[in-house]
């Protein structure tokens, strides 16, 4: 070992003692309940684990392994200091499991599914480059929808990818097609959906489903020439690629950069929230007053999907374009109530803007529920977002919608939100909703989000301490000349009745906060929340300092002490920062 190495390692070992000693009254407590003359052997540390952690399963033999990682420590047993590094961790996660551990036999409308919007941008929405990066950086996070919009190139000739009527710069279908062959199942074996959002002559089409088939060959899924009177499961779709789109249309001249989508006045009110994003409310529904022109009203935007009786389009068509779609997407004619009525012989997919789906949620909450039992809702951001930001997806995900598109690329609460969610079930990208989303009989009763329900459960949540921004940050980060000032926020993001944010006291002048504080969260729908964490660094005459950041599903969550790693702004996780917490349930 090197000099150097060493004394990182003896100042990481000399931290960590000073750590222990910090150490709540209550975690000392437990150590001496379970120990005898100052050692946890493992009998005792079972106990411990079947006690406290509420593992019942635990055996011996899984505590002594515990014990063996951490012989370095004390041969004969956990003394206090290993106790607590076990404790800290990444043996002793939140996370109930680590593997898939959800029904993958139903239906893909059965799930909430990890969605990417506009997948090809690397920045705004506005005059960004497009690659490819952005679309493999997004598959190996686990994104399972990526999106593409395709227009001819400037030749006429073959097709780019590009955000239509922006000043973004294009990059090759063939470009992105390649490299989501090439990284589609890096963090998951589970079915990649490429939603097409096309602009393109028939000619054109008939190229892309060439590049489509000569791409993806094999792996590509093609569901024959009639629709599907039901989807597929992801168990059934493993590592095959869908394509979702509408039926092919008549191409469109791209027109001039809309003036509003090029205000920059319009912009800065947009990008003036805070570092981490504007704080995330469980926004009210918007009232509707036309439902004909509420659905009308965005049809501009390349977004929208073409009203499926429209055969003067579909005389356009290229029959091998259409052939790949497995799950059509389009608008029934007539207004939002027409949008949502279910056809039982065939299954499809609606698209929503954020502001069309919060005015139908006035009215038609429990027609979109029952929608979405059985066909595929997408939700994408308002043409507005030029920033990159996102919005609520609770909306959505409370009223079944499957695809709720993201920004990947941006930042913020809303986003930790969607990488909080789909933490879940092993990471795999498909989480699977709540039976209450799915339950059919009797067949007049789903259910109404809107409807106040009594408490279910009551999470209890101990913030003991933080440890780990010793190392992962500059010693300057925060403050010039004295320690931090750590505070915590602890909450819930779930339905209306469920979301509350609340707060620790600030502790001056301490790199391993400990707090100790206690937090009651009574939950009318624990199925669907998130419970949410930060950590930020007080400062008097600025904006307080970004310290950390985690979601977590509530139905996720393991009872007992756990260490929480923390992430950054962008949702990475930190080498050393973690929370030590306690989660218990009544």
């Amino acid at each position: 070992m090197s000099k150097q190495t060493y004394r990182v390692c003896f100042c990481f070992h000399r931290r960590f003692r000073l750590a222990v000693t910090e150490a709540p009254a209550e975690i000392k407590d437990l150590f001496s309940q379970y120990s005898e003359n100052g050692i946890m052997n493992a009998d005792r540390l079972r106990n411990f684990l079947i006690e406290v952690q509420k593992q019942e399963k635990a055996t011996e033999s899984e505590a002594q392994a515990i014990i063996d990682q951490l012989r370095h420590i004390h041969r004969k047993g956990l003394n206090l200091e290993a106790f607590f590094k076990y404790l800290f961790s990444d043996s002793n996660l939140p996370f109930q499991s680590q593997t898939v551990h959800h029904d993958m036999n139903a239906p893909l409308s059965h799930y909430f599914i990890y969605t990417g919007h506009n997948s090809y941008l690397t920045g705004n929405q506005l005059s960004s480059d497009c690659s490819d990066v952005p679309i493999k950086e997004a598959l190996e996070r686990g994104v399972r929808v990526i999106e593409l919009d395709l227009w001819p190139n400037a030749a006429k000739d073959n097709v780019d990818v590009l955000h239509g009527r922006t000043l973004t710069t294009p990059v090759e279908l063939l470009k992105c097609l390649k490299c989501i062959k090439e990284h589609a199942f890096t963090a998951s074996e589970y079915p990649v959906v490429i939603t097409l959002e096309d602009h393109l002559t028939p000619d054109l089409q008939a190229k892309v489903a060439h590049m489509v088939t000569q791409t993806f060959e094999d792996i590509l899924f093609t569901p024959g020439p009639e629709s599907l009177k039901e989807f597929p499961s992801p168990e059934s779709l493993k590592r095959r690629i869908i394509i979702s789109t509408k039926p092919p249309k008549e191409y469109l001249e791209a027109k001039e950069v809309k003036e509003n989508e090029n205000d920059p006045q319009k912009g800065k009110e947009l990008g003036d929230e805070a570092a981490w994003g504007e704080e995330v409310t469980h926004q009210k529904s918007m009232p509707v007053s036309d439902d004909k022109h509420d659905l009308d009203e965005e049809d501009h935007n390349e977004e929208e999907d073409l009203d499926c009786g429209d055969t003067k389009s579909q005389q356009h068509e290229a029959p091998e374009y259409k052939r790949l779609i497995t799950i059509h997407a389009g608008k029934p004619k007539g207004g939002l109530q027409e949008c949502f009525k279910v056809d039982p012989d065939k299954v499809r997919r609606l698209s929503l803007s954020e502001q069309q789906l919060e005015k139908a949620v006035a009215t038609y909450g429990k027609e979109i529920v029952r929608f979405t039992q059985r066909n595929i809702l997408r939700v994408y951001p308002k043409g507005t977002r030029i920033d990159s930001s996102n919005y609520n997806p609770l909306i959505g995900w409370t009223h079944g919608a499957q695809m709720v598109a993201f920004n990947m690329q941006g930042h913020g609460r809303s986003l930790w939100l969607m990488q909080g969610m789909f933490r879940a079930n092993g990471g795999c990208g498909y989480v699977k909703k709540p039976d209450f989303l799915l339950k059919t009989d009797p067949p007049n009763e789903v259910f109404d989000p809107k409807v106040k329900l009594s408490v279910k459960k009551t999470l209890k949540v101990t913030v003991y301490m933080g440890e780990g921004w010793y190392y992962d940050f500059r010693h300057t980060h925060f403050d010039a000349y004295s320690p931090p000032d750590f505070y915590a926020r602890v909450g819930i993001a779930g339905v209306s009745a469920d979301t509350v944010m609340k707060k620790t006291k600030t502790l001056e002048d301490n790199w391993v906060p400990t707090w100790n504080e206690e937090f009651e969260f009574p939950l009318t729908v624990p199925e669907l929340a998130l419970l949410r964490i930060e950590v930020h660094e007080y400062d008097m005459s600025e904006k307080d300092d970004f310290g950390g950041q985690t979601c977590i599903p509530v139905s996720e969550l393991r009872s007992g002490i756990r260490a929480v790693p923390l992430h950054n702004e962008k949702g990475e996780k930190y080498p050393s920062v973690k929370l030590l917490m306690r989660f218990e349930y009544f």
